[in-house]
């Protein structure tokens, strides 16, 4: 019986893309002034740390890179920060519903707060785990354990659902079901790619596979 989803955050719950793509142009227009990033070139930085993004991209300043993009990030995340339409009333139904629900996100603990706090949804999850909660991000198996533990659950009971390969290999990893959500900035294609066990275009969509198959497991 499924009765513990975790999820994403960014791209999944709350459409923070707008804000981490221009947060990344405009930290990467600063250190990399002559040259001109697409957003095909940005869109693999969703995901990931910023910490894996940036040293990977440059090892000397990758530091001083994350602070600037950071300092962006937060000055405009509400400005920025839109709502998926449907998703936030989907959540308050799973709620309702009894379900145990959790976020597992590799923003910080602060940033990660501020996007729940911006939509009202703190009462809806009982529990986060962001970056600053592991040693090692999604898609390692910690952050998925550390939210089943916190919230007394199995692995059998428990889903993932994400917009990233983050995500979905790292629910693979701990051993969940996965589910991938259909408005991923990143296109169905790579969704599928990814090969979850479900892919949704609404949260009525994935309360119904819920109830689908716990009927199936009685």
């Amino acid at each position: 019986m499924i009765q513990t989803i975790l999820f994403d955050l960014d791209g999944t719950l709350i459409d923070t893309n707008p804000l981490i793509l221009k947060s990344f142009a405009h930290t990467l227009d600063y250190y990399y002034p002559d040259r001109t990033f697409t957003e095909a070139e940005l869109l693999p930085f969703i995901g990931p740390t910023l910490e894996k993004s940036f040293s990977e991209l440059n090892a000397d300043q990758w530091k001083e890179m994350v602070a600037f993009y950071r300092s962006y990030n937060i000055a405009m995340h509400d400005a920025l920060v839109l709502e998926y339409p449907g998703v936030l009333d989907g959540l308050r139904r799973l709620k309702e519903q009894g379900y145990k629900m959790a976020i597992v996100t590799s923003k910080s603990r602060r940033v990660a707060l501020k996007g729940i706090e911006l939509f009202g949804l703190s009462h809806l999850f009982d529990a986060v785990i962001a970056a600053d909660d592991v040693t090692e991000e999604k898609p390692a198996v910690e952050p998925f354990e550390k939210a089943m533990a916190l919230l007394g659950s199995t692995r059998e009971e428990t889903i993932m659902v994400g917009d990233n390969d983050t995500d979905i290999h790292g629910g693979k990893n701990a051993g969940l079901k996965t589910v991938a959500v259909g408005w991923a900035i990143k296109g169905r294609p790579y969704l599928e790619a990814l090969e979850p066990d479900l892919i949704i275009d609404s949260m009525e969509q994935l309360g119904d596979w819920i109830e689908a198959e716990n009927a199936t497991a009685d």
